[in-house]
């Protein structure tokens, strides 16, 4: 063998060896990432207990109020991984914002709503779902608020893992009824607040999904169907911005600033209407500059859609970290009151340093194990362009308002991907009805083959069917969840 031939072996030798290497260290990136992610987490509830613990050490029953402490960080570092995909998913599905664009701005906003206009007053049991007399004595209501709180922040893990954006203010519903039923029985919950809730479920999804496919259809026969697109858009791209504006003023002013101001509806809708009017005017100029050179194709508008979106998917971060921060810290606000005070029948204000907790819990849950859901919701779901989502975002903010103006208590994640169904689901009837008439030049549909029908589904039935599903079954596992992790609490301390 020649000095070639064994400098050759050599060299492919070499080559297996590096290769190896580089698929071991491939594997432990692989393997890192979620480690060291989990790793964060855990410090941050850890971090969260230790506060808890030099804080108020010597104040209430301070094991408890550690406990508690840590699974408050856990139900945020939850809520910002599953929830605040549905503000951040259609702006990354429509190619608006990059992913770590999309993150950061959610981060800054969530904690921004959270810490400015977040410190609601909470009642001594979420949202009146039952009677807290009934439930005796103090430890039995912080034994049922730390069931309530550990269940619910289970439940939407679980539902992060399968992939599934299911409504954190439903999981502390069920957890809450699930606790309040183990502790005192089937009478002690609220039923009929408990109907609306289930009503809201349907009624929600729906309106989402009917706003936003209302929008896409006058976008679609105004503008983009139009001869002249860029002149229609120059027309109508600064009204539909005013409506934007003036309904997330009126959103915010509902939902995200009631702690700050108390205002009435009308007083809201008013607001509303200024808002929405000052930024049709300003706005009219501003399109017409950047349409300027534009082609006449639909790329182009999509251009004038791309900054509206990004400030759309702010505000409703800012709104969500304000209005949605409670469902991580109320029950935790309502073991440190009860604890300390040893009080539970009347309303109270979360503390500041729970309102952190929240916070930025929020902020690292979005950072660590947000992607996943984003990309769920953003590019799994239907495909988006910034029209679409512009739609979506849209629908969001008008459905709250016509769901507060009813009284009826709804969740921000029905409403986002219901308009997102409902604006695939409409594209698939749009698309089908215009090939008819433009291709076909009938009145009615022609007759299609079934291997034909499906592949012109513009809506992934999969996510469709399991999304649905963790929505219909999340109050009744987070409730089964809290009543058996109640009793569990309940036989460690006896």
């Amino acid at each position: 063998m020649t000095d070639r031939d064994l400098e050759a072996r050599h060299l492919e030798t070499l080559d297996r060896d590096l290769g190896r290497l580089t698929n071991l260290e491939q594997a432990a990136a692989f393997v890192g990432r979620p480690v060291i992610g989990k790793g964060i987490a855990f410090l941050f509830m850890v971090a969260a207990a230790l506060f808890a613990a030099l804080a108020f050490g010597d104040a209430g029953n301070p094991v408890l109020i550690v406990i508690a402490a840590a699974f408050g960080a856990y139900m945020a570092l939850n809520i910002g991984a599953n929830d605040v995909a549905n503000n951040m998913g259609p702006a990354v599905g429509a190619n608006a914002l990059t992913m770590g664009g999309a993150i950061a701005i959610a981060a800054i906003c969530e904690t921004a709503g959270a810490l400015i206009a977040g410190g609601d007053v909470v009642s001594t049991i979420a949202k009146g779902i039952i009677a807290p007399e009934s439930l005796g004595s103090v430890d039995v209501f912080i034994w049922a608020m730390m069931a309530a709180l550990l269940s619910s922040a289970l439940w939407v893990n679980l539902a992060t893992w399968v992939g599934a954006p299911v409504s954190t203010t439903h999981s502390v519903v069920g957890g809450v009824m699930g606790a309040g039923i183990a502790a005192a029985g089937f009478a002690a919950v609220s039923w009929g607040q408990m109907g609306l809730i289930a009503a809201s479920w349907v009624i929600s999804p729906l309106m989402g999904g009917g706003i936003a496919a209302a929008f896409l259809w006058f976008i679609k026969e105004r503008i983009i169907y139009r001869h002249d697109k860029i002149a229609a858009a120059r027309r109508w791209v600064p009204v539909l911005v005013g409506i934007m504006a003036g309904a997330f003023a009126a959103y915010i002013a509902m939902k995200g600033l009631k702690n700050l101001i108390k205002i009435d509806l009308a007083t809201t809708l008013g607001i509303g209407a200024a808002i929405g009017a000052l930024a049709w005017v300003v706005m009219i100029p501003v399109i017409r500059r950047q349409s300027e050179g534009l082609e006449n194709r639909n790329k182009s508008l999509k251009v004038l859609f791309g900054v509206p979106l990004v400030v759309s998917a702010a505000l409703l971060s800012f709104a969500h970290g304000a209005n949605d921060v409670a469902n991580a810290v109320g029950p935790l606000a309502a073991i440190v009151q009860a604890s300390q005070s040893g009080q539970f029948l009347n309303s109270f204000a979360i503390p500041v340093w729970v309102m952190l907790i929240g916070a930025f819990g929020i902020s690292f849950g979005l950072f660590i194990f947000g992607p996943r859901l984003i990309r769920v919701v953003g590019n799994e779901i239907t495909k988006l362009n910034p029209m679409r989502a512009f739609c979506v975002a849209l629908s969001a903010a008008i459905t709250v308002i016509c769901a507060s103006w009813l009284g009826m208590p709804v969740s921000s994640t029905h409403i986002a991907v219901g308009g997102i169904f409902g604006v695939g689901f409409f594209r698939e009837w749009y698309t089908e009805r215009r090939l008819k008439a433009e291709k076909l030049g009938i009145p009615e549909p022609r007759t299609v083959a079934r291997e034909e029908r499906r592949r012109r589904k513009l809506v992934r039935r999969s996510h469709f069917m399991t999304i649905a599903a963790a929505w219909i079954v999340t109050v009744p596992a987070a409730a089964i969840l809290s009543a058996a992790i109640f009793h569990a609490i309940v036989f460690l301390a006896d």
